[in-house]
């Protein structure tokens, strides 16, 4: 069972910009499709970016193109989200989700096996 740690969230104005990470643990890193949820108060868990194991694809929801930035780091077992423009409705808990059978297009519909335990993003309007 590989274990996921992320960092980074807080506290950010309308139109500001977090970086969250996330470690995984127990598992070989390169095989994982890595990616980001987010579930907001009293709404249901949504996909917000998948990264294929190598980083070279990157899938994301159409309502953070342009403004997120998925990578990874395979030498650091890491991957991050760059969140610029952040707005206030993307106020929620962001969690880390890692899968080594489903692809990275797949993640907008079929959830991962793996996830870490989430972190806070709060955006301020």
């Amino acid at each position: 069972q590989v274990q996921l740690a992320e960092s980074g969230g807080g506290l950010v104005q309308a139109g500001g910009s977090l970086r969250l990470s996330c470690r995984l643990s127990g598992g070989p890193f390169s095989t994982y499709v890595m990616g980001w949820f987010r579930q907001a108060p009293g709404k249901e868990r949504e996909f917000v970016a998948a990264i294929s194991v190598d980083g070279s694809t990157t899938y994301y929801a159409e309502s953070v193109k342009g403004r997120f930035t998925g990578s990874r780091d395979n030498g650091k077992n890491t991957v991050h989200l760059q969140m610029n423009s952040l707005k206030p409705e993307e106020t929620g808990v962001y969690f880390c989700a890692a899968d080594q059978i489903l692809g990275g297009s797949t993640w907008n519909r079929l959830l991962p096996h793996d996830w870490g335990q989430g972190t806070q993003v709060t955006v301020s309007s």
